[in-house]
């Protein structure tokens, strides 16, 4: 290209296909820019591999979230009502008018209580008995519908229980054996409250996908927990579930008016608040921990811009005597390491996607691998790793990788439009 050219071509315009084509070059490598090519590549792979570890973490966190919100309100009610004077005898009553209130889907009468259980092979485990009508176990759908072993059908004619998966696996207990429940409030004798011990049939196994309700809950049919409990004729709470969890403010009032009695009302933030606050924080320090690995390599495209800059002086200087303005000389250098950033971006985007679409195959393979369990889930709660995108994350996640590449050009390129082009040649 003759000088007249290049000056043509330099003043074409801002990002004119002569700058690009600068641009391009100083970004191929060659035999004596060896170590700026392994620092470019460097920056490249740091901010890929930044961006998909943001987006998979971020992915996870929220697929926790999810995936426990799910099975916490989908095996407990997103309401609980609790009499405050009299016990709650009327429970039939108040239900039923519960269930008229516009935005709740069904109010269950429950019985809780905690007891020992034993199966089998001896020993035994802390559970919660939920005495309950198989009417509205049914209505429950996370436990009706996913009845691994047995059936609810008729749960109320029977004196079989239903219990999670993890239990009956721990207790070497299987459909059709006996589980020996053993309550601490039993009968009064003239010797003092007794324990309460008796055996029931194993007519159904659910497994919910939560260890902690796998393995510790007890369905029992609402009868037999009155009399197992000393309740007869009474329930201890109803549960609400509503349309939308996160109306249950706007419920409340409502709730209490259609109890027509003294009631006491919790709902589930209340009584999951530092659960689900321990998750929002441990998500927003990741979140910033996994920044900073995009930071760093963000500043290696500073590094590697810089000893660009002064390797080219000499070409610098040749372009500004041909008429290259210092305007083009700065937008050629932040093309050139914009180009690491933004390209490394939408790779560390593809990684990130790839990753959380097979989030579950890639932890069984390392668990193969290593031989060791990577997901226990009596420790992480879920049966399986979660991973669930959400949208405004990625692309905040995409804007913050762009803009710290984009600052991080700035600087170099500014220096590079700033060089003498005198000096450049006279120590060249």
């Amino acid at each position: 290209m003759s000088e007249a050219a290049v000056a043509r071509s330099a003043g074409a315009g801002p990002f004119s296909v002569f700058e690009r084509m600068v641009a391009w070059r100083y970004l191929r490598s060659r035999r004596k820019e060896t170590v700026i090519s392994v620092i470019a590549s460097i920056s490249f792979l740091g901010i890929m591999l930044g961006v998909a570890t943001l987006i998979v973490v971020m992915a996870v966190m929220n697929g926790f979230r999810a995936e426990l919100l799910t099975r916490i309100l989908g095996v407990n009610g997103h309401l609980i009502v609790q009499p405050i004077d009299t016990p709650l005898e009327d429970f039939a009553a108040v239900a039923g008018r519960i269930n008229g209130v516009a935005g709740v889907k069904y109010a269950i009468p429950l019985i809780d209580g905690q007891v020992l259980a034993q199966g089998s092979v001896g020993g035994g485990a802390g559970s919660l008995v939920r005495g309950i009508r198989g009417e509205d176990l049914s209505k429950i759908s996370i436990v009706a519908g996913n009845i691994k072993q047995g059936t609810i059908a008729n749960f109320d004619a029977g004196e079989g229980v239903a219990i999670g998966s993890r239990m009956a696996e721990n207790l070497g207990l299987a459909l059709g054996d006996t589980i020996t429940l053993i309550s601490p409030n039993g009968d009064v004798t003239p010797l003092g409250t007794t324990p309460r011990m008796k055996g029931y049939k194993v007519s159904a196994i659910f497994e919910v996908g939560m260890s902690e309700y796998d393995s510790s809950i007890v369905y029992m049919p609402f009868p037999e927990a009155q009399l197992f409990f000393n309740m007869d004729g009474q329930a201890q709470t109803i549960e609400i579930y509503v349309d939308n969890p996160d109306d249950v403010d706007a419920l409340k009032p409502k709730v209490e008016e259609a109890a027509q009695r003294p009631v006491f009302l919790t709902d589930w933030r209340e009584r999951n608040q530092t659960f689900f606050s321990a998750l929002q924080v441990e998500r927003n320090v990741m979140f910033m921990i996994l920044t900073l690995i995009v930071l760093v390599a963000a500043l290696n495209i500073i590094s590697g811009l810089i000893m660009l800059v002064k390797d080219k002086g000499h070409d610098i200087a040749i372009l500004r005597t041909m008429g290259a303005s210092r305007g083009a000389v700065l937008r050629i250098f932040l093309m050139t390491g914009a180009a690491i950033g933004v390209v490394g971006t939408i790779a560390g985007v593809l990684l990130g996607v790839v990753i959380c679409l097979n989030i579950e195959r890639i932890r069984e393979f390392f668990s193969w691998v290593s031989g060791t369990v990577l997901f226990n889930p009596e420790l992480y709660f879920l049966s399986q790793l979660p991973a669930r995108m959400d949208m405004r994350e990625t692309i905040s996640v995409v804007i913050m990788a762009l803009v710290l590449s984009f600052l991080a050009t700035l600087f170099p390129a500014w220096r590079a439009a700033r060089l003498d082009p005198v000096e450049a040649l006279r120590y060249e």
